[in-house]
């Protein structure tokens, strides 16, 4: 069965290979036969069916034999044990690095699976760097992945959907290969959300009759008024995916049948100037909508396209969609890059969209060149990979590429590096405007440089392209250490000050002692340390201070022990634990710096500290004991119907799991249900989670849930509730 398959695979590529080719194509299939032989997909099938298949898509995209056979051959060292030299020596480095360059690093142990993912996708970056055909072999190899996906596990083909929607198809967009986009949202859809993507088939179908007649009469108006002028042309109605339906739903917050109520119309004809011709026609033919006409043949998009779009009042006030495109055009839409390999000999120079393709991942490798690691890489190009596109003028008139929502700060780093980091303001069409500034297209962008300049911290607030955000990292990482230096000394000797010393005042042993005991080597270590905001100097300066005695506030021994241990970070500091979020063993927490008042512990997510939480002279970085004890109070809220004897079924229920009510209180929601008010003492967040399930089983309760934050009307200083000062832990 397979000979049939790889026999009638070959009759396809005689089609436009030569014989020799297509033989080297042949022997790769009988090595990957081979060296898969006793492997099978999880649908039982013969492993080499699926490396057969993806050399199948990439045939019907005319690609050359070395695409084909590293096709073949691309699973061959992540999962024989096969190297890479061998494949050299068989078929030649070319088909070796692609090969390679698709291959996993399975080698390697990982910390996190996402970590494994940005690793992968920065090894194919380097490859696609040196080989354009990688990421079209890769993308072929995903697709027939995403076509089996059904016998895998559900927590598998999400996962495997979500990363599908998240790169490949963004890249294959960014490619200009339009079919493989379509089908990638349409599969990764239906396996990421199944019942949303049922439930919009299902919709589709429903109202595709009543459609179908005002389709036609369009249809028949477009095509009489082409007709009457002599325009030759190709004129069809456009069919929504599920995918841009849901998106556009969901991002835009439109209906279902607002979406719906728009009809889309291609026109594909013969010439550029017909393009126009055509558009002049069905403007004459229906009213047009002010702002909605966009030129993408004069201005192609990043990925290539090009077409003319606009939107038109058709009969009976219904909007109509249309985009104008020739031939070529709609080829170049469908196929992208890989159009090159369809239309061209290997012989002829590189088409646009190679040109393009090969900027775009040089951009890649500068992003990863100045990447700290590979997640943050990662992050950039998703970033990076941007489906809509505005256009703006340099002063020279030079048309430059952003994506939408771009900053004069992305466009700086766009025109240079440099220009980028020593930027200090803009001209937006002559207008003197903050670098925020969101640009729109059509505007001229004049930067104003200072050489003394350097990029702000701010930025990354604003800049939307991945270019600028990784540029602007690797700046602030770089900074020279003498000026983290200074700015350390400065916070070390601000918090000195107020105990009535300096840092050049402290003996030298103590000194010392200090540093060994935070595990620094040098002062100034520690000093750089404080500058980058890794360390506080609140924390450093009572390591350096000569101890004093602490008054703690618990109202026992135990209390007083337990307030020490409790939490890493806060040692020899009055601590208290905030009763507005009433954080517990478990909870990710951070520490509130209070004069006068020591540390408040507060959740990561507490309202209260909203507004402080990036002050680093307020906000200290704690964490749990890991041998933390005693009792921690937390606020549950419960929703019950209202039944005789609920109190006490829900104090047993609570007590039975070794938990203690220290308040209890209800409040009448309607004639029906109310609402109970807990507040336990629990040990850690796992002791929580059991007392929670428990309630849940009691048959009147509707829902249980954690009080988590409760904002206060009149904040105090640094926004901290007065209670909460004064909270203490439980023993």
């Amino acid at each position: 069965m397979e000979a049939a398959t790889i026999d009638s695979l070959a009759s396809n590529l005689n089609g436009y290979l030569a014989t020799d080719q297509v033989d080297h194509v042949r022997r790769a299939y009988y090595y990957a036969e081979q060296a898969h032989d006793g492997q099978f997909r999880r649908s039982g099938e013969p492993y080499v069916t699926h490396p057969l298949a993806v050399a199948g898509i990439l045939s019907d995209m005319h690609m050359d034999h070395q695409s084909l056979m590293a096709a073949m051959l691309h699973d061959v060292i992540e999962d024989t044990g096969i190297s890479k030299t061998a494949i050299k020596g068989q078929f030649g480095e070319t088909v070796a690095e692609m090969v390679d360059g698709v291959s996993k690093l399975n080698k390697i142990a990982f910390s996190s699976r996402a970590e494994a993912q940005a690793e992968n996708f920065q090894k194919m970056a380097l490859a696609m760097a040196r080989d354009l055909r990688v990421i079209l072999v890769k993308l072929a190899d995903r697709l027939h992945n995403m076509r089996t996906l059904d016998v895998l596990s559900p927590e598998k083909r999400r996962r495997i959907a979500k990363e599908t929607l998240d790169i490949y198809a963004p890249i294959a967009n960014r490619l200009g290969m339009n079919a493989v986009r379509v089908e990638f949202e349409e599969l990764g859809f239906a396996a990421l959300y199944p019942m949303r993507a049922r439930r919009i088939d299902a919709a589709v179908r429903s109202i595709r009759g009543n459609r179908k007649e005002i389709v036609s009469q369009i249809q028949s108006a477009i095509e009489a008024c082409l007709s009457r002028e002599g325009m030759p042309s190709r004129v069809f109605g456009r069919e929504k995916h599920l995918y841009s339906i849901y998106e556009k739903m969901r991002i835009k917050r439109k209906s279902f049948s607002e979406i719906m109520d728009v009809y889309a119309f291609r026109i594909v004809v013969d010439s550029v100037d017909t393009c126009y011709r055509v558009l002049g026609a069905v403007h004459n033919l229906f009213k047009p909508v002010p702002g909605r006409f966009k030129d993408y043949i004069a201005i192609p998009k990043a990925n290539g396209y090009q077409s003319l779009h606009t939107t038109l009042f058709g009969m009976h006030g219904v909007p109509i969609e249309i985009q104008i495109r020739t031939e070529e055009m709609e080829s170049m839409a469908n196929n992208g890059i890989a159009a090159h390999w369809l239309y061209k000999s290997s012989d002829d120079t590189p088409s646009n969209a190679h040109i393009r393709a090969r900027q775009w991942i040089n951009g890649l490798l500068e992003m990863q060149k100045n990447a700290g690691n590979s997640l943050e890489f990662i992050e950039n190009v998703k970033i990076d990979l941007f489906p809509d596109e505005i256009y703006v003028f340099t002063p020279k008139g030079k048309i430059m590429e952003l994506p939408a929502g771009s900053t004069a700060v992305d466009f700086a780093y766009a025109v240079h590096t440099d220009v980028g980091n020593s930027c200090v303001a803009c001209r937006i069409s002559r207008r003197l405007s903050p670098l925020s500034e969101p640009l729109e297209s059509g505007q001229t962008v004049e930067i104003i440089t200072t050489p003394g300049a350097q990029p702000n911290p701010a930025w990354l607030s604003f800049v939307v392209t991945g270019k600028a955000r990784s540029n602007i990292r690797h700046f602030l990482k770089n900074q020279r250490q003498s000026e983290s230096i200074s700015l350390g000394r400065r916070l070390l000797n601000k918090i000195l000050a107020g105990h009535g010393t300096q840092l050049e005042k402290l003996e030298a042993d103590e000194v010392q002692s200090a540093l060994e005991a935070l595990g620094v080597e040098s002062m100034d270590a520690l000093l750089s340390d404080i500058g980058l905001g890794n360390r506080m100097a609140h924390m450093v300066a009572q390591k350096l201070l000569p101890e004093e005695p602490v008054v703690t506030t618990p109202s026992s021994a135990k209390e007083a022990r337990q307030s020490s241990l409790a939490i890493r970070g806060s040692e020899g500091m009055v601590m208290s634990f905030a009763r507005c979020c009433h954080p517990i063993p478990g909870d990710p927490i951070v520490g509130h710096i209070s004069s006068g008042r020591g540390m408040v512990i507060h959740t990561e997510d507490c309202n209260n500290i909203s507004e402080i939480r990036h002050q680093p002279d307020k906000i200290v970085s704690v964490r749990w004991d890991p041998d933390v004890e005693g009792d921690f109070a937390v606020e549950v809220r419960v929703e019950v119907e209202n039944e005789r004897g609920i109190i006490a079924k829900l104090a047993t229920a609570i007590t039975s799991k070794e938990a203690n009510i220290e308040r209890i209180s209800t409040v009448e929601k309607d004639a029906r249900f109310s609402i109970v008010n807990l507040l336990l003492t629990v040990k850690n967040r796992i002791h929580l989670a059991r007392v929670m399930k428990h309630i849940r089983l009691i048959k009147p309760v509707t829902r249980v849930a954690r009080v988590k934050s409760k904002k206060h009307v009149k904040p105090i200083k640094g926004n901290i509730a007065p209670e909460a000062l004064q909270r203490q832990p439980r023993a």
